[in-house]
């Protein structure tokens, strides 16, 4: 061993000699094995993120429990082509695109001071600004600085529609007992944005419908008074799933209802579940008003007692809104909803396009225009059809 580094020493040129002796070769030999392993640490890491991605995407596809995609597939066909209704998930052509300089040039443009809260829960106000003055203030990010550009401001479009994606579902078990063969139907209309005050009434409206699984455990809280429980789930033995959902943004919002059921009685199912709809402009009783109020208000209390939904509140709030509305505040909100006003901003949803997604055995799916239909009329039936043979 020592011949051999003797020998190749030799070898080496004598102004490559000088600065071998100097201090300037010893310390660019030790740094230049750091920047190789650094950047073969960050290569790999970089890969493994993309590994991840694709996994994530394929397990989307593979889950038992289809939300997520049917959620993807409202948003897509609610907002056809801008702002919400463009992919949440990473298209799988996309992932190998993906490079530091498109990562950098994001940051830049998102993740800018202009853009960001910072947030405390448990510390003292004067604590945490000392603390952002020492840690944030003149602090140059990695990705750099420069004037933002090619931020996307633009407003969400509800356009309405249809998405359909047929798929066999008799295989998603993961265990030795089957599940069974089911198709996942998700129609939802436009509500409103969480800046107007008809938030609170579509979030009373959206928990006096409730629903879940047709396998839930019950008891108290569980929603088992819910319209979508007393009127579908258990009336209806066949239907698997009947479940409200609302989603609100800055500028548009998307109350919708996820149902699933066999293959053979799906066009029986979108019939259940338009009549729903239709049901809502109604007159909401007393009784379930209050129950559905009650329960808002203490689900939003009972969340409030963790620290870390306190912090992602008062981020998000502020974000968004520019302030933070106290639980009291909502509480009282909340409690001054009345059935008029249910009814109003129902009969006003109805008067927009339907959205629909459609996901597994579709041979039994009703058309889009049927759907359009049953929503506009005054009992929420499709458009009877006749067949010669069966």
């Amino acid at each position: 061993m020592e011949a051999s580094v003797t020998a190749k020493h030799q070898e080496i040129p004598p102004c490559m000699q000088c600065l071998l002796k100097s201090r300037v070769w010893t310390q660019w030999s030790v740094f230049c094995p750091m920047l190789f392993y650094s950047l073969a640490c960050w290569m790999k890491r970089f890969e493994m993120t993309r590994m991840a991605v694709r996994f994530e995407l394929e397990d989307l596809n593979m889950r038992p429990d289809p939300e997520p995609l049917l959620t993807e597939m409202i948003h897509a066909a609610a907002y056809r082509g801008n702002t919400v209704g463009l992919p949440r998930f990473c298209p799988a052509d996309n992932v190998d695109k993906i490079d530091k300089k498109v990562l950098h040039s994001y940051l830049r443009n998102y993740y800018c001071p202009e853009r960001m809260v910072l947030a405390g829960v448990g510390i003292e106000h004067e604590q945490l600004v000392e603390c952002a003055r020492k840690y944030l203030l003149n602090v140059k990010p990695v990705w750099g600085t420069s004037s933002v550009a090619n931020v996307d401001l633009s407003v969400a479009q509800y356009t309405g529609g249809i998405i359909k994606m047929e798929k066999d579902m008799s295989d998603v078990s993961l265990g030795p007992t089957p599940i069974p063969e089911l198709t996942h139907i998700m129609i939802g209309l436009e509500s409103c944005s969480f800046l107007e005050d008809d938030f609170i009434p579509f979030a009373v409206l959206n928990m006096m419908m409730g629903g879940g699984g047709s396998f839930s455990a019950g008891g108290p809280g569980k929603g088992m008074f819910t319209r979508l429980y007393l009127n579908v789930l258990n009336r209806h033995h066949w239907m698997y799933n009947a479940t409200s959902y609302h989603h609100s943004y800055e500028d548009s919002g998307l109350l919708c209802i996820h149902a699933s059921a066999d293959p053979r009685q799906v066009r029986e199912m979108v019939e259940i579940i338009t009549r729903e709809f239709i049901q809502m402009a109604g007159n909401a009783g007393e009784m379930e008003l209050e129950r559905a109020k009650t329960q808002l208000k203490s689900m939003l209390m009972m969340n409030l007692e963790s620290r870390p939904v306190i912090f992602e509140d008062v981020g998000r709030q502020v974000l968004s809104t520019g302030k933070r509305k106290l639980p009291h505040e909502l509480c009282d909100l909340i409690s001054n909803v009345t059935a008029s006003d249910i009814k109003r901003v129902t009969t006003k949803m109805m008067r927009s396009k339907p959205a629909v997604a459609a996901l597994g055995d579709l041979t039994e799916m009703p058309s889009y225009e049927h759907i359009q239909a049953a929503l506009s009329s005054k009992d929420g039936r499709l458009p009877r059809m006749y067949r010669l043979f069966r």
